[in-house]
């Protein structure tokens, strides 16, 4: 799930950036006024976007990019002369005064690359190397011969099984072959 934080150090403006947001249809799952609380959400979601101003109450900005995880980028919302004058990685800038347009088209914009770049991953994911098939093969093969499945049950079970237990299949077929082996 992406989750898009606002993180200000007045909780006025942070409300009025999450209701300008809400209103271009996006889902905010936290308003704060501090790094650390940011965090806190940070940690409810795989991936997102923090849209949020140069200096919170206790970091800055560059701070909260260091310790959030690689799966989230950053929306700076400051006067140009606050930027940090190296491009820091996962940082997109928008000068004030923002404009709603332009607020709501960058999200727009960074949310579409972040769900390119998942589309990616699972592609990547899917495309196993021929060891990889071959466990997998064996797996449902074991389950056919010891549990009377057909192959599509023996398929739908190592799935089922993995995404029950946060597994990539691979690592399930590995787990059902040593437990069966035994």
């Amino acid at each position: 799930m992406t989750g898009l934080i606002v993180v200000f150090p007045n909780k006025d403006n942070a409300t009025n950036i999450r209701n300008l947001l809400a209103r271009g249809g996006m889902d905010v799952i936290g308003v704060c006024t501090t790094g650390a609380q940011a965090m806190h959400y940070a940690d409810t979601v795989d991936d997102g976007i923090v849209v949020c101003g140069y200096r919170m109450k206790d970091m800055m900005y560059t701070q909260l990019r260091e310790y959030l995880p690689e799966s989230f980028e950053m929306l700076l919302v400051a006067a140009q002369d606050k930027w940090s004058s190296g491009d820091v990685e996962g940082i997109v800038g928008l000068s004030t005064p923002i404009k709603v347009y332009d607020l709501l088209n960058t999200v727009n914009m960074m949310l579409q690359s972040m769900d390119r770049r998942r589309k990616k991953r699972r592609k990547e994911l899917k495309n196993r190397d021929p060891k990889q098939q071959e466990t997998i093969r064996k797996a449902k093969e074991l389950l056919m011969t010891r549990n009377n499945m057909s192959e599509e049950e023996a398929h739908r079970y190592l799935q089922k099984s993995s995404m029950d237990s946060g597994t990539n299949m691979v690592e399930t077929a590995e787990m059902v072959l040593s437990i069966m082996a035994e």
